[in-house]
Formats: structure tokens, sequence, C-alpha cells
């Protein structure tokens, strides 16, 4: 990564003002209550200050007649033995197939179902859609590889009961996710593309969110140079460059929280080997052969050249991909601001990228 540099931040009109609104959400959070441990309690706030994205698109929610929704049990190693997902499809009739979305939510330590569900609720009704909501199991008390594993497990539960969930795997097979989850997704579709299980029902696409693709610095050497964003946008809200370092389990000491908590990780929080595919897909020997993607970066996020970067590795090696860029905005604005222009617009692309990847041959 590169030397430490400034920049001028210019927000998003918007954004600016529902800062200045919120001035909580560029001060530090406050301590745990007494009796409420550090990871509880970043989990409580990380639900409060997501469930602005969550009630916005309560009030979108189409008739409950329009789809059905269940939680599912997955079986899963390790201690407990089993995940929840959210499955969500449009009501359809008896014949009716869909192809399907493998959803990861943001966190590796926070973060659970409802972060996104009635977001991805109006996605399934809208675009014919079935979608699975993975709740991985969370660190530090299930630390690296289990959120991956949870997730990748239940992406190969959904192949093997496609019949039973109405989905047809050759109408689309996308993974996806937002942050540590587009982390995970990218990394699922390497996995995937290479596991004997999948032969026959490859993924046909992946949605990549706010991706970091890297465990910090673990980037190519070729790709180092490109990737300055972690260097310029180092005090951002939501989430900076100290409290992300700390979060990966880079040794560190924080002295700076963001609001979302993520500071809460402790070191060795996730704990991942900086090589790892499963945390750093930028290091596989080959992308080619993996489905196409569609990546939402935002300017201001220190992992914002991850995304840029990630896309011109997957071109270089023959793959479809197209990529957005949000000026004027941080990590994981939307869920905080969701009604301003700039996270309507994010929200609409989305729907149109995952049509796009639905839209490519197999």
């Amino acid at each position: 990564m590169a030397a430490n540099v400034t920049a001028t931040v210019n927000y998003d009109p918007e954004l600016a003002a529902a800062l200045a609104a919120n001035p909580a959400f560029s001060q530090a959070p406050p301590a745990p209550p007494p009796g409420v441990s550090e990871w509880e309690f970043a989990r409580q706030m990380t639900k409060m200050m997501s469930g602005g994205m969550a009630d916005y698109y309560k009030e979108r929610l189409p008739d409950p007649s329009q789809y059905i929704v269940s939680d599912k049990r997955v079986p899963v190693e390790g201690p407990d033995g089993e995940i929840t997902v959210r499955f969500v499809r449009p009501s359809g009739g008896d014949e009716d197939t869909y192809p399907v979305l493998v959803w990861c939510h943001g966190g590796w330590v926070v973060g659970d179902l409802d972060m996104d569900d009635n977001n991805l609720r109006t996605i399934a009704v809208e675009l014919k859609l079935a979608i699975v909501n993975v709740e991985y199991r969370l660190a530090p008390d299930y630390p690296f590889p289990a959120p991956f594993e949870d997730s990748y497990t239940a992406l190969k539960w959904v192949a093997e009961n496609a019949a039973e969930l109405k989905v047809d795997l050759k109408k689309g097979f996308i993974v996806g996710g937002d942050s540590a989850g587009a982390n995970m997704a990218a990394a699922m579709a390497i996995k995937a593309r290479d596991d004997p299980f999948f032969a026959g029902r490859p993924l046909t696409g992946q949605y990549l969110r706010e991706p970091p693709v890297a465990y910090p610095g673990a980037h190519p050497e070729k790709y180092k140079a490109a990737i300055r964003s972690f260097d310029i946008y180092t005090h951002m809200p939501m989430m900076n460059k100290k409290t992300l370092l700390h979060y990966f389990g880079v040794s560190s000491p924080v002295t700076e929280l963001c609001v979302l908590l993520i500071t809460m990780a402790l070191p060795e929080a996730y704990g991942p080997p900086p090589s790892d595919l499963r945390v750093s897909p930028i290091l596989a020997s080959s992308h080619a052969g993996l489905p196409p993607a569609f990546i939402q970066v935002l300017e201001l996020d220190l992992i914002r050249d991850d995304g840029i970067v990630y896309e011109q590795v997957l071109r270089e090696a023959g793959v479809p991909a197209k990529l957005i860029q949000y000026p004027g905005c941080f990590h994981a604005f939307h869920y905080v601001f969701p009604s301003i222009s700039s996270a309507v617009k994010l929200d609409r692309d989305a729907r149109e990228g995952i049509r796009w990847l639905l839209s490519q041959p197999n």
C-alpha cells in the first residue's frame, strides 16, 4: 500500500446534509453498559444503525400474497451444528421455478438476517428471483474460517435442494454479499469453480457490493500501487483504517472507533491467514472461468480500490464484469441513509446489475 496521503473529502451533498443532521454517525460510540459484553453491544449497535435501511424497505414491502418467506435450518460442521437461512421467493404457480441469489450479509463479527431482509424481499418480487439469505455464525465466537464455511455450506445446500425450493439453477445461480459478505461471495465463486460438487451446476454470477478482496497488505505486487484508497480515506464515518486493520486481526492498537462498532473487533477477531483464498480471493492463481461479476464501490470508502482492481483482474482473465462507483459516498452509507438519492440509485443499480447477471449466457 502507498504511503499515507491526504485528500479533500467532498461528500455527496445529500449525504453531507444527513451527516450534519445526525452528528452521532461521525462521533465515537458510547461505552457498553454494565453487564453487556463488547461484542453483544457491538451487535446491538449495528442492528440499530442498519435499522434505517430495514425500516425504509419495510414501508415498501410488496403485499404478503406476492411472496413466500420461511426460515430453514442448514446443518454445518462444528459447535451448534446448524445455521439459519431465510428463504424468499415469489408466490407464483405450482409449476413455476426461479433463478436464485445466495446472499451473505456484511460483518463477519456483527450483522444478521434482518440487515438486508426487507430489501431482499422487494428484490425477490420485482426480479422474480428466489433469495437465500445466510445467517453465518459470527467471529470471534466462531473465528475464520467458520463464517466462510457456513456460507459455502449454504451455497451447496441450495444446489442440493433446488427442486424443493422451486429453484432452477440454469435460470441463474448467483452468489452475492455486502462488504465482508462480498468478500466471502468472491471467495465462494473461486472455490465453487474448482469444486467437483458444482460440476454441471456452476455459479452463473457474482454480485459484490463494496467488497474487500484481500487481507490488508496482501494484494499482489502487481496491483499494490493501485490500492490507494486504503491510505487516503482513513478517517471516514462508519469505517476507518485502524479499526479495519484491527477487524481483520492485524496487531495494532485501536485509537479511534467507527460508529458501526466494527471497532469492537479485538485482535484476531476474524483471524484469517493473509494468503488464504477464502479471505484474499484476488490471490487466486487464475481467475479465468469465474462467473460474470457486478461490482459496486463507493468513492470515499477505504476499500474502494479493492473493487476497482478486482474488476480489472476479472477482465484480464476474460470474465465479464461491470463496475459502478458512487461519488461522495462512504462505506455502508446506504444502511443508515437509505432514502438519499445516491442510496436509491445504488439500490436501483443493484437490481439492474442482477438483471444483467441473469442475462449472461451460462
